[in-house]
């Protein structure tokens, strides 16, 4: 199993970016997927989820209205798109998949760094 995540950069406060999530070795349609971050000093935080089953999407509130998770199945790619940054939005982001809660997901993606100036 691998996911392997990309996108990550530095971006001005206000601005978009949108990180990839390209999965092998298993069936993503089979997964729930998401995205954690983690702030410098702060504890790991969930950010979205995507369950399988009917596509139903939850948010933390500090991203609502702003970022939006997506998938493709066929791509084995799981998207994050992030409009109207923020600095706080500086962080580390994870892309996760599991077959139950993504609250405790069973695989973890490398780390991409986001960086938002101000």
């Amino acid at each position: 199993v691998q996911l392997q995540a990309s996108g990550g950069g530095l971006i001005q406060s206000g601005g978009s970016l949108r990180l990839s999530c390209k999965a092998s070795g298993f069936t993503l349609g089979n997964m729930n997927v998401g995205w954690f971050r983690q702030a410098p000093g702060k504890e790991r935080e969930g950010v979205a989820c995507l369950t399988k089953h009917d596509g139903s999407t939850k948010y933390a509130d500090s991203v609502k209205g702003r970022f939006t998770i997506s998938r493709d199945n066929d791509k084995m790619t799981v998207y994050l798109q992030m409009n109207s940054v923020m600095p706080e939005d500086t962080a580390v982001y994870y892309c996760v998949v599991g077959q139950g809660t993504i609250v405790t997901p069973q695989y973890w993606g490398q780390e991409t760094q986001v960086t938002v100036s101000s």
